[in-house]
């Protein structure tokens, strides 16, 4: 993973095993969601397995680039690993979206994470290990859900839906 000064920029790497904990130093990440032919947007449930916030209900996909790799093609990849899903129209909508939040096992996310929107070029086949469930729905519900219930939804979903310009971008 690309670390990350008090100024956002690259000062070094580390695994990604060693960086979620209690202590996470900050670091680059993305967001991204998904939209398909109709304009509804992909959430994910992420895995009852996973290390941070399973079983929370979240955006599409979430990720790091490897030091070096462009964000658009980290999310293009991520997007095949997490969700056997192609994109297209891969754009950032949220260039200076940054969050520190801390899950009920105390492990810390402190990111500094563009937010991306892109297009559905295929079906999604989550990967158990990632995803234990998805749902398409039009990006007004999920905005209204995340509204009504935050803590159904991952921190940084209830924080990136306040953004007016990915609002804009979900509603076409």
């Amino acid at each position: 993973m690309v670390l990350l000064d008090d100024q956002d920029r690259p000062v070094g790497t580390a695994p990604k095993a060693g960086v979620h904990t209690e202590d996470t130093p900050r670091h680059l990440a993305f967001s991204c969601y998904v939209l398909d032919a109709e304009g509804r947007v992909l959430l994910t449930r992420r895995a009852l397995g996973k290390k941070a916030w399973p079983g929370t209900w979240t955006n599409s996909l979430c990720g790091h680039p490897g030091p070096g790799e462009d964000l658009p093609a980290a999310v293009a990849r991520r997007a095949r690993q997490e969700l056997g899903l192609e994109l297209a129209e891969i754009r950032e909508v949220v260039p200076d979206f940054s969050y520190r939040a801390v899950d009920a096992s105390g492990i810390v996310e402190d990111e500094f994470c563009p937010v991306y929107v892109a297009r559905a070029a295929s079906t999604p086949e989550p990967r158990p290990a990632e995803v234990c469930e998805i749902s398409w729905v039009p990006a007004r519900d999920a905005v209204a859900a995340v509204r009504a219930v935050p803590a159904a939804f991952s921190p940084w979903m209830g924080w990136q839906l306040e953004r007016r310009e990915l609002r804009e971008a979900l509603a076409g």
